[in-house]
């Protein structure tokens, strides 16, 4: 009885010292279980706040699927004009010596890049025909280059002769040996026989003039832009635009227009694309366009950007671009930037402009002359404006594009920011433009276009670069 007293004595005596480990594991467990659930209600109070701020105030999802009021990364919401105001000051007062137009920033090495395609033809080499060919050249100005080239490229395949291509979609012809294609556009391969590519860069880059009038007009432009430029040289840099009304719909991007400009650009691209932006499950995010680059840079936005890449108030800027939305509003920042600002408008006289108007592929062309001949081109959205344009100037200026092309990803952070410091985003904005430079240079990979990148089907490495005068000759 005693031992058996004994082991339960013991035994009492163990589930006694036993009790304290296991009351120390409870409590770490309810220690856990409490923070977690802490967490969650923290998780649930933000998940409730966010809906709030997405659904309340008559904000949320509009009409078309867009979403309106929710909060995201930098660079979800335009803010550049609060940069702006925020960096007037400095930029006004702040002077580049030199300015980068004066000594030029981009680097030669080695040997420079020279147009090398043959120019001769001999009429007695060409074999019989075996038919003629027609194609219809659909589209704006630089699409339209690309059939022409591409259809003489394919006539030469086939051995065909090649009608004058049709701009309209009414053209009929009527030969039974005659092969039709309509439309044409894209219909040849970026990589293709040698003997092939060179015929389209002659095409492209020797052959293919604009029309008497265009350039006798854009000839005008350029050396009144030459002369306008005294303080700097006869330099200038031309400015690609993309900020007309229906690329500003289309982006499906918000400004700081407010409820009235966001209504506008809604009645703009139910005119434009009925219905596109209101199918079913189709949701568009402004936020998620805007930090992805998708959004048209404003006027502002490209003043700021220039002025931090070193380009000061003595800069002639040429602005190439249709009917800038708003214009009153969002041009004047630049403007104000660029007192030595010009376009179509402000270079040439209302009767000068009059047989073009009405004409956007013809008024495009007077613009591309202009750009063409620019010492630098910025470009602020993709299109085949600037893709053919940068590979013509490679062509021109030994195989450099001397092109701006902004990050637009890492531009929407710095204006997203209102107390940025002008020190930092001058940085940031030189930074760029040497980016640019080194990209400036490139050769073309098989999958891209010889309309881009001249060089090496179109260009050869040579001792010594062909000169601008020559270019314009």
């Amino acid at each position: 009885m005693q031992v058996e007293a004994a082991e339960a004595s013991m035994r009492g005596t163990e589930t006694v010292v036993g009790a304290k480990p296991a009351a120390r594991r409870l409590g770490r467990v309810l220690v856990g279980r409490r923070r977690r659930a802490a967490v969650l209600l923290l998780a649930l109070a933000y998940t409730a706040a966010m809906l709030m701020l997405t659904m309340g105030g008559g904000e949320g999802f509009g009409s078309s699927g867009v979403v309106e009021g929710a909060l995201g990364p930098p660079g979800s919401v335009y803010r550049s004009h609060l940069v702006f105001e925020r960096l007037l000051p400095e930029m006004r007062a702040f002077a580049s010596r030199p300015n980068p137009l004066v000594t030029s920033h981009y680097k030669k090495s080695g040997k420079q890049w020279k147009p090398c395609i043959s120019k001769r033809l001999i009429h007695s080499e060409l074999p019989p025909s075996n038919g003629f060919l027609i194609v219809e050249a659909n589209g704006g100005l630089n699409q339209q280059r690309i059939s022409i080239c591409d259809a003489i490229a394919v006539a030469k395949i086939l051995n065909a002769t090649l009608v004058t291509p049709a701009f309209h979609l009414n053209s009929v012809w009527r030969d039974s040996r005659a092969v039709r294609i309509a439309p044409f556009s894209n219909r040849l391969a970026h990589s293709v026989p040698m003997n092939i590519q060179a015929l389209r860069c002659l095409t492209n880059y020797e052959a293919l003039r604009f029309s008497e009038p265009i350039r006798t007009l854009a000839d005008n432009m350029v050396d009144r832009m030459i002369k306008r430029s005294f303080l700097t040289g006869g330099k200038y840099v031309s400015v690609h635009l993309r900020f007309e009304e229906d690329m500003v719909a289309f982006s499906c991007c918000k400004y700081d227009g407010g409820s009235k400009e966001n209504n506008a650009m809604e009645n703009a691209r139910e005119r434009s694309w009925r219905g596109k932006f209101h199918r079913p499950g189709r949701v568009i995010n402004p936020e998620a366009n805007r930090r992805n680059g998708r959004c048209p840079l404003t006027p502002l936005e490209v003043g700021m950007m220039l002025r931090g890449m070193g380009f000061d108030n003595t800069t002639s800027l040429y602005v190439a671009s249709g009917k800038i939305y708003n214009a009153e509003k969002y041009m004047a920042p630049l403007q104000q930037l660029f007192p030595f600002l010009q376009t179509k408008e402000s270079l040439v006289t209302p009767e000068e402009l009059a047989q073009f108007k009405g004409h956007s592929s013809r008024l495009a062309a007077l613009d591309y002359t202009v750009c063409l001949y620019s010492e630098v081109f910025v470009m602020t959205q993709g299109s085949n404006f600037p893709h053919f344009l940068m590979g013509h100037r490679r062509y021109m200026y030994g195989g450099h594009a001397k092109t701006i092309k902004p990050d637009k990803r890492k531009l929407v952070q710095l204006f997203d920011n209102p107390n940025i410091r002008w020190d930092r985003f001058k940085h940031y904005m030189e930074d760029m433009r040497r980016h640019s430079e080194m990209k400036g240079l490139g050769l073309r990979k098989p999958q891209e276009s010889m309309y881009n990148l001249p060089m090496p089907d179109c260009m050869c490495q040579q001792a010594e670069a062909r000169s601008r005068n020559t270019a314009r000759n």
